[in-house]
């Protein structure tokens, strides 16, 4: 009898900061189907009406999808609590192949709209919680065959328009991207340290709840695109793909993807009529 092929990802143990809900919860699924290891590391054990979804619910979902799974409580803030799911990861599966940077904590105001304990939050999940898990990946990460960190953060551009709206934000979205910069040279040949943002926005919680509500839901695509573009960069060989902003249309258009309709989720809505991103 013929075994299945084995594909990219079979065995391989994916690391991915909050991935109960949402792009990261997408980006699990689309690489549990290739027989991944997705670890859930967010901080919802009990469903909310407005953010539905926890850690269990997720785990389930990526094993229904094919591969296996490791649901684990964890506050990024935390160091304690990211190397003790760490060592968790790493005594259930062998290792760690891949670390995806999702969780984000988001707030667009002003300057004295933004009270310290939101900036706080904002650059203690974005910045800091960034590189401390990606710290705390690393020595296995170098033992891995081809190991990739990819992080959700918008490409770097000095322009005083991205800065000007919502300061606060954006020096905590940038430090997760200067973290890509600046990982990607000094681990080059070793580890792929790549950043991955979305052309329009993306049907999210935060979307809905924070940004827009349904209103603006009907004119973002689905999280599927995003995982589509973070599969193929996952597939890359590292050593040859790092220091990387990759942007999800260009991306998913430069590997031959050419409908893009079935993103959308408003089924017919036109390109034009969908919501830009914000840092594009």
């Amino acid at each position: 009898m013929n075994q299945p092929e084995k594909t990219h990802f079979q065995d391989k143990t994916v690391l991915i900061t909050g991935a109960s809900r949402g792009i990261g919860h997408a980006i699990g699924l689309r690489l549990a189907r290739e027989g991944a290891r997705i670890v859930i590391a967010a901080k919802t054990t009990e469903s909310h009406p407005r953010l539905p979804g926890t850690i269990y619910t997720a785990a389930a979902d990526m094993e229904r999808a094919g591969g296996r799974a490791l649901a684990l409580q964890v506050d990024i803030r935390a160091e304690d609590q990211v190397m003790a799911a760490v060592e968790k990861t790493v005594a259930l599966f062998g290792g760690i192949d891949i670390l995806v940077n999702n969780a984000s904590a988001i707030q667009l105001t002003g300057t004295l709209q933004t009270e310290m304990k939101r900036f706080d939050l904002m650059q203690q999940v974005n910045a800091r919680g960034t590189f401390l898990c990606i710290r705390a990946c690393l020595p296995w990460l170098l033992r891995s065959e081809n190991p990739h960190v990819l992080t959700l953060s918008p490409p770097l551009n000095m322009d005083e328009k991205w800065f000007a709206p919502h300061i606060a934000y954006t020096l905590s979205k940038y430090g997760m991207s200067l973290c890509t910069l600046g990982m990607a040279g000094e681990y080059r040949g070793k580890v792929a340290f790549n950043s991955l943002w979305p052309a329009t926005a993306i049907a999210t919680a935060a979307v809905s709840n924070i940004l827009g509500g349904e209103a603006l839901i009907r004119r973002c695509r689905k999280p599927e695109i995003v995982a589509d573009a973070a599969y193929f960069i996952l597939k890359k060989k590292a050593k040859d793909n790092t220091g990387h902003f990759y942007i999800d249309e260009e991306l998913l258009s430069a590997e031959g993807v050419v409908d893009f309709g079935k993103y959308a989720v408003t089924p017919g809505l036109e390109k034009d009529d969908l919501q830009k991103d914000f840092f594009l």
